[in-house]
Protein backbone atom coordinates (compact mmCIF):
# COMPACT_ATOMS: atom_id res chain seq x y z
CA UNK A 1 0.00 0.00 0.00
CA UNK A 2 1.28 3.77 -1.14
CA UNK A 3 1.99 5.60 2.06
CA UNK A 4 0.77 9.32 1.73
CA UNK A 5 3.83 11.42 1.16
CA UNK A 6 1.48 14.68 0.46
CA UNK A 7 -0.85 17.09 1.44
CA UNK A 8 -3.67 18.41 -0.89
CA UNK A 9 -6.65 20.59 -0.55
CA UNK A 10 -9.56 20.13 -3.16
CA UNK A 11 -12.77 22.20 -3.88
CA UNK A 12 -16.47 20.70 -3.87
CA UNK A 13 -19.16 22.20 -5.38
CA UNK A 14 -22.17 21.82 -7.86
CA UNK A 15 -25.11 23.40 -8.60
CA UNK A 16 -27.09 21.28 -10.28
CA UNK A 17 -28.65 17.93 -9.13
CA UNK A 18 -28.27 16.66 -5.40
CA UNK A 19 -24.90 18.05 -4.92
CA UNK A 20 -24.51 17.54 -1.56
CA UNK A 21 -25.08 13.74 -2.32
CA UNK A 22 -22.91 14.23 -5.28
CA UNK A 23 -20.01 15.69 -2.92
CA UNK A 24 -20.39 13.30 -0.56
CA UNK A 25 -20.17 10.14 -2.81
CA UNK A 26 -17.37 12.11 -4.30
CA UNK A 27 -15.40 12.56 -1.02
CA UNK A 28 -16.26 9.44 -0.36
CA UNK A 29 -14.41 7.94 -3.43
CA UNK A 30 -11.12 10.31 -3.15
CA UNK A 31 -11.11 8.69 0.44
CA UNK A 32 -10.48 5.41 -1.14
CA UNK A 33 -8.18 6.05 -3.88
CA UNK A 34 -4.58 4.45 -3.50
CA UNK A 35 -2.32 5.98 -0.94
CA UNK A 36 -5.11 8.98 -0.03
CA UNK A 37 -7.32 9.36 3.21
CA UNK A 38 -9.63 12.21 3.94
CA UNK A 39 -7.88 14.09 6.70
CA UNK A 40 -10.04 17.25 7.33
CA UNK A 41 -13.58 18.81 5.53
CA UNK A 42 -14.91 21.62 6.02
CA UNK A 43 -18.52 22.61 6.63
CA UNK A 44 -21.07 22.93 3.40
CA UNK A 45 -21.44 26.58 2.36
CA UNK A 46 -24.07 27.75 0.23
CA UNK A 47 -22.89 30.93 -2.37
CA UNK A 48 -24.85 32.55 -5.67
CA UNK A 49 -22.47 32.13 -8.51
CA UNK A 50 -19.20 33.69 -9.11
CA UNK A 51 -18.11 33.92 -12.91
CA UNK A 52 -21.02 31.59 -13.90
CA UNK A 53 -24.99 31.54 -14.03
CA UNK A 54 -27.94 29.09 -12.64
CA UNK A 55 -28.54 28.70 -8.78
CA UNK A 56 -26.70 28.69 -5.49
CA UNK A 57 -23.81 26.63 -5.10
CA UNK A 58 -22.93 24.44 -2.55
CA UNK A 59 -19.37 24.11 -1.75
CA UNK A 60 -16.85 22.60 0.66
CA UNK A 61 -13.31 22.00 0.76
CA UNK A 62 -11.29 18.87 1.96
CA UNK A 63 -7.81 18.31 2.75
CA UNK A 64 -6.12 14.90 1.82
CA UNK A 65 -2.82 13.08 2.85
CA UNK A 66 -1.91 11.45 -0.55
CA UNK A 67 0.77 9.61 -2.43
CA UNK A 68 -0.66 10.84 -5.97
CA UNK A 69 1.76 13.04 -7.78
CA UNK A 70 -0.39 16.02 -8.46
CA UNK A 71 -1.47 15.17 -11.89
CA UNK A 72 -2.43 11.69 -11.14
CA UNK A 73 -4.64 13.40 -8.28
CA UNK A 74 -6.46 15.41 -10.80
CA UNK A 75 -6.96 12.54 -13.41
CA UNK A 76 -8.80 11.06 -10.19
CA UNK A 77 -11.07 13.95 -9.78
CA UNK A 78 -11.89 14.60 -13.43
CA UNK A 79 -12.77 10.87 -13.63
CA UNK A 80 -15.11 11.50 -10.87
CA UNK A 81 -16.36 14.59 -12.31
CA UNK A 82 -17.60 12.97 -14.95
CA UNK A 83 -18.80 9.47 -13.33
CA UNK A 84 -21.00 12.44 -11.66
CA UNK A 85 -22.39 13.49 -14.86
CA UNK A 86 -20.42 16.49 -15.25
CA UNK A 87 -20.22 18.46 -18.47
CA UNK A 88 -18.25 20.91 -20.00
CA UNK A 89 -20.18 22.67 -22.84
CA UNK A 90 -18.96 25.97 -22.03
CA UNK A 91 -16.62 27.79 -19.27
CA UNK A 92 -18.24 27.86 -16.43
CA UNK A 93 -21.58 26.36 -17.11
CA UNK A 94 -23.35 24.86 -13.78
CA UNK A 95 -22.29 21.85 -12.94
CA UNK A 96 -23.45 18.50 -10.89
CA UNK A 97 -19.84 18.22 -9.07
CA UNK A 98 -16.57 20.38 -9.30
CA UNK A 99 -13.38 19.12 -7.89
CA UNK A 100 -10.97 21.57 -7.66
CA UNK A 101 -6.87 20.80 -6.89
CA UNK A 102 -6.63 24.11 -4.87
CA UNK A 103 -2.78 22.90 -3.71
CA UNK A 104 -0.67 20.19 -3.43
CA UNK A 105 2.20 20.03 -1.27
CA UNK A 106 4.86 22.68 -2.01
CA UNK A 107 3.96 22.53 -5.80
CA UNK A 108 4.09 25.37 -8.11
CA UNK A 109 2.82 24.41 -11.60
CA UNK A 110 1.90 26.28 -14.00
CA UNK A 111 1.01 24.08 -17.43
CA UNK A 112 -1.19 23.59 -19.72
CA UNK A 113 -3.95 21.50 -17.73
CA UNK A 114 -3.03 22.86 -14.30
CA UNK A 115 -1.68 25.44 -11.97
CA UNK A 116 -1.04 25.25 -8.59
CA UNK A 117 -1.81 26.95 -6.20
CA UNK A 118 -5.40 27.37 -7.74
CA UNK A 119 -4.29 30.48 -9.73
CA UNK A 120 -8.34 32.26 -8.28
CA UNK A 121 -8.37 30.58 -5.14
CA UNK A 122 -7.32 33.88 -3.27
CA UNK A 123 -10.76 35.92 -4.95
CA UNK A 124 -13.47 33.37 -3.97
CA UNK A 125 -14.70 33.73 -0.22
CA UNK A 126 -16.96 30.39 -1.39
CA UNK A 127 -12.67 28.66 -1.24
CA UNK A 128 -11.38 30.70 1.19
CA UNK A 129 -13.75 30.31 4.00
CA UNK A 130 -13.73 26.51 3.70
CA UNK A 131 -10.51 26.39 3.08
CA UNK A 132 -9.59 28.51 6.46
CA UNK A 133 -11.97 26.46 8.53
CA UNK A 134 -10.40 22.77 6.82
CA UNK A 135 -6.80 23.74 7.54
CA UNK A 136 -7.85 24.98 10.98
CA UNK A 137 -8.13 21.73 11.93
CA UNK A 138 -4.96 20.78 10.94
CA UNK A 139 -2.32 23.37 12.74
CA UNK A 140 -2.77 27.28 12.89
CA UNK A 141 -0.50 27.76 9.89
CA UNK A 142 -0.87 26.13 6.44
CA UNK A 143 2.80 25.80 5.93
CA UNK A 144 2.64 23.88 8.83
CA UNK A 145 0.09 21.78 7.20
CA UNK A 146 2.19 21.19 4.48
CA UNK A 147 0.15 23.08 1.42
CA UNK A 148 1.78 25.75 -0.51
CA UNK A 149 -0.71 28.29 -0.89
CA UNK A 150 -0.87 31.98 -2.07
CA UNK A 151 -1.28 34.90 0.17
CA UNK A 152 -4.56 35.07 0.86
CA UNK A 153 -6.43 37.91 1.92
CA UNK A 154 -6.69 38.93 5.80
CA UNK A 155 -9.98 38.58 8.01
CA UNK A 156 -11.33 42.30 7.27
CA UNK A 157 -11.11 41.66 3.45
CA UNK A 158 -12.22 38.12 3.33
CA UNK A 159 -15.19 38.98 5.44
CA UNK A 160 -16.11 41.74 2.87
CA UNK A 161 -15.66 39.23 0.22
CA UNK A 162 -18.00 37.01 1.67
CA UNK A 163 -20.62 39.27 1.94
CA UNK A 164 -20.06 40.65 -1.81
CA UNK A 165 -20.09 37.40 -2.90
CA UNK A 166 -23.16 35.86 -0.97
CA UNK A 167 -21.53 32.98 1.09
CA UNK A 168 -23.61 31.38 4.15
CA UNK A 169 -22.04 28.37 6.28
CA UNK A 170 -25.19 25.48 5.67
CA UNK A 171 -24.14 22.96 7.63
CA UNK A 172 -21.20 20.44 8.91
CA UNK A 173 -20.41 17.75 5.90
CA UNK A 174 -22.26 14.94 6.71
CA UNK A 175 -19.67 12.60 6.80
CA UNK A 176 -16.48 12.51 8.84
CA UNK A 177 -14.53 10.09 7.11
CA UNK A 178 -12.61 8.54 11.02
CA UNK A 179 -11.44 12.29 11.50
Amino acid sequence: MAVPRWQAGIGLGGNQGDVLASMVAALSAVHTLPGTRVVSVSSVYETAPVDASGPNYLNAVAVLATSLGPHELLRALQALELAHGRERPYRNAPRTLDLDLLCHGDALLNTPTLTLPHPRMGERAFVLLPLREALSGLSASPTVAGVCLPALPGDAEEAKMARAQGIARQCGFPVNFGI
